[in-house]
């Protein structure tokens, strides 16, 4: 996944975190001074939940030729239309047409799977060959292995002794246990008791492991580089601050 040298228009289209590797992209168009058509086109529910916001509204700055369209799908009432987003709603291929973007780019798209699958089936429709489309998966994927399912397990203790920690409660699974320092994070205890989870970086980058805080607090280690929604939490890089109980 890496960006291609020509005259082409070039459309860098992600969303949520999945900016991350087309912000390099625009970087790299912002410090060789590039005349290339650049369409930056962004997704996230909010503002707040809006990473690379100024950077990369400065470096489209500094293109000749940068355009940028952002939508929200969840904007606040504190979101200013025209100022922090475009639209409200989801990224879709069926406005690219009002908005001007060219058919004849080379688009570069980033983003959960389904964001991807939505994306490059809209962008096949409208014309666009798939030698001009090109993608790069932010989260995880279901297994695609025919005939095969995975072995699954009920929630249980783990093997280990127990811990001396906050208690923490999976509540979903109904299971009510002691915090042991021994794991690095809430990712890897709900692993060791077989609880249900996804997950795909443990860096706090995906969010894919973002899940729902019904109480208490958590701590980061490493700072996720875009925090979750207010009332969730990224297990994959987080421990209990206290007693806490997760949607899972």
């Amino acid at each position: 996944f890496t960006l291609r040298s020509g005259s082409e228009p070039v459309v860098l289209l992600s969303a949520g975190v999945g900016a991350t590797p087309v912000l390099a992209m625009l970087h790299a168009l912002a410090a060789e001074k590039s005349n290339r058509p650049v369409w930056w086109l962004f997704g996230a529910r909010n503002r707040e939940e809006h990473p690379f916001q100024e950077e990369s509204r400065s470096l489209l700055q500094e293109l000749k030729y940068g355009h940028s369209y952002i939508q929200y799908s969840r904007p606040r009432p504190t979101d200013r239309r025209g100022v922090d987003f475009d639209a409200a709603g989801h990224l879709a291929v069926s406005a690219f047409d009002k908005i001007g973007v060219p058919h004849d780019g080379q688009f570069y798209l980033c983003g959960p799977a389904a964001f991807l699958r939505e994306l490059t089936a809209g962008l096949a429709a409208w014309g666009v060959t798939a030698d001009h489309i090109h993608t790069e998966i932010f989260g995880t994927l279901d297994s695609i292995t025919p005939g095969m399912k995975a072995e699954t397990h009920s929630p249980h203790l783990p093997a280990e002794p127990a811990g001396f920690g906050p208690q923490v409660s999976f509540a979903r699974s109904g299971l009510t246990l002691p915090w042991n320092a021994k794991y690095q994070s809430l990712l890897e205890l709900a692993e060791a008791c077989d609880v249900p989870v996804r997950w795909s970086c443990r860096t706090g980058v995906c969010h894919t492991c973002e899940t729902a805080l019904i109480a208490g607090n958590v701590e980061y280690d490493p700072e996720p580089l875009d925090p979750p929604a207010t009332g969730d939490a990224l297990i994959c890089c987080s421990r209990p601050r206290g007693e806490v109980i997760l949607d899972l």
